[in-house]
């Protein structure tokens, strides 16, 4: 499986960027496709997640980030609104298992797109 990020860059704080992930090969059915982002210095944490249609969205991101699926195009897409200085990361999208209390968890991961930054200045 390959995943191919895009989208992404430099904002102001308030505003909106969309970043989207295609999959190719083969894939897990249903799989859980999910972003995940990471800091300088801190480590890789969960963003969003959907699979089968049903959504998970991290405490961090709810009410501003979004998650959905172009199943004609093997697409992914994150939705961001409202961004802030903390939300600045480089942003993977993922590919793995649905487990039930460990979706979260970066080792569930089996594919990783290459990531994608994102820059949130105040």
């Amino acid at each position: 499986v390959q995943l191919q990020a895009s989208g992404g860059g430099s904002v102001q704080a308030g505003a909106s960027l969309s970043l989207s992930c295609v999959a190719s090969g083969r894939t897990w059915n249903p799989a859980f496709e999910a972003w995940f982002r990471q800091a300088p210095g801190k480590e890789r944490e969960f963003v969003a997640g959907i699979r089968s249609g049903m959504k998970y969205i991290a405490d961090s991101v709810k009410g501003r980030f979004t998650i959905s699926r172009d199943r004609a195009k093997n697409m992914v897409n994150l939705q961001m609104n409202g961004l802030k200085p903390e939300d600045t990361a480089v942003y993977y999208c993922a590919q793995g298992p649905f487990v039930v209390g460990k979706y979260s968890d970066p080792s569930n991961v089996d594919y990783w797109g290459q990531g994608t930054q994102v820059t949130v200045s105040s």
